[in-house]
């Protein structure tokens, strides 16, 4: 590193609240599947600032869809229509199950909104004390006070008491738990089909099946937090497509727009019907440029094969690190579905994701023990096979 990088972030550190800690490494600009630092360092990068930059970094479509709109409106107010907002919209609603769309800027907006959705809805369908919500153990959805009220780690954060009341636990996969929660009073349950936060822990498509069934008798809305799971990372537009069920509503974020700050809340007509003018806005959400790029993006993920090819190279990456499991004896548990890749490993974590950056390898983590990988929805077998090495590699080097 040189002078000029160490004083860099050094400087960070002084001015920026610690919210993250500061890697050792300067980024400077990507292409395709890497990334580089200032030194010219190259990087696979299979972090992609968590699951986001789903074509890869500089895509030539992104590119023309920035530089395009950019030149002809940037923002205008949420409530005038335009082409790009439009054209997104259509791509969202005529490929999934949903009726209406709402657009935001992170993945913690498009959640915030779905649970004020479901408490209105409640409130105006049945009753006004209508209004606990079902989340699950180990969840991740957010940092805002709604969203981190419906993940558990509040209950070890007493520091940002009082959260939003009213929010119960259930296990994960485990449909009895859900049963003992319900009663006349709740008003939605919220899941993610994979637990991303907590070591890729994927719902079994039978219980996500009973949990649609239980939402039906007992007039609860269903949510799908598919943040990071929808958008092509499981093979599929969005992630509910795997589990045999659909939810009333789903949120999505992340790989929506390949790195610019976009998400989005779909819904059936008669559940986002709740919402009118007055009950809920963003001043960013939908603007022209954004709405173009996930535009742009969304149209690259629909392409023919496009997401035939996420599923194939995530099965060829799977297979290539059960090899590597066999021969290397430290890979302790592989979950996987399409291009979102857990990895148990007998190293302990933090030391491993430092080792792999520092042989080239960007990755990040999930949970306590498990190394998370999601490349790129682009990414190559040969790319794989890149990363393969550098895993083994890392591997026999960690004790």
């Amino acid at each position: 590193m040189t002078q000029n990088d160490q004083e860099l972030i050094e400087e960070t550190k002084k001015l920026l609240v610690k919210t993250y800690p500061t890697q050792p490494v300067v980024m400077d600009h990507g292409e395709g599947v890497y990334a580089y630092d200032t030194n010219g360092k190259k990087y696979l990068d299979f972090a992609i600032g968590i699951a986001v930059a789903s074509l890869g970094h500089a895509h030539p479509a992104m590119l023309e869809a920035i530089n395009s709109q950019a030149a002809k409106l940037i923002t205008c107010q949420g409530s005038y229509a335009t082409y790009p907002k439009l054209a997104c919209s259509k791509l969202l609603i005529e490929n999934g199950c949903f009726d209406l769309v709402s657009f935001f800027n992170s993945g913690t907006e498009a959640v915030e909104a779905s649970l004020k959705l479901s408490r209105k809805w409640a409130y105006d369908n049945k009753g006004k004390n209508c209004n606990e919500i079902i989340s699950f153990r180990n969840s991740f959805h957010g940092r805002t006070y709604g969203t981190a009220s419906i993940t558990e780690k509040s209950l070890s954060q007493p520091f940002f008491k009082p959260y939003v009341p009213n929010i119960h636990f259930a296990n994960f996969n485990d449909i009895d738990s859900v049963k003992a929660l319900i009663n006349d009073n709740t008003a939605s349950i919220i899941i993610e089909p994979i637990q991303c936060e907590s070591g890729i822990i994927i719902a079994k498509t039978e219980f996500m099946k009973e949990l649609r069934n239980l939402c039906n008798e007992n007039d609860i809305i269903l949510i799908f937090d598919e943040v990071q799971t929808a958008m092509g990372r499981l093979g599929t537009l969005y992630a509910y497509e795997n589990f045999g069920t659909e939810p009333d509503i789903a949120c999505l974020a992340k790989g929506i727009a390949g790195g610019f700050p976009v998400s989005a809340m779909v819904t059936k007509k008669h559940i986002g019907d709740a919402f009118v003018p007055g009950t809920h806005g963003s001043t960013y959400g939908g603007n022209p440029l954004a709405m173009a790029v996930a535009t742009a993006v969304i149209s690259e993920l629909l392409k023919d094969g496009f997401l035939e090819n996420v599923k194939e190279t995530g099965k060829y990456f799977v297979n290539s690190l059960k090899q590597l499991q066999k021969d290397s004896g430290k890979i302790t548990d592989i979950r996987s579905m399409g291009l979102m890749i857990g990895i148990d490993t007998s190293i302990e974590i933090k030391p491993l994701l430092s080792a792999l950056q520092g042989n080239g390898l960007m990755a990040t983590q999930a949970g306590d023990f498990t190394l998370r990988l999601t490349p790129p929805l682009i990414v190559t077998k040969s790319h794989i096979d890149e990363a393969i090495e550098i895993i083994g590699k890392t591997l026999k080097e960690k004790k």
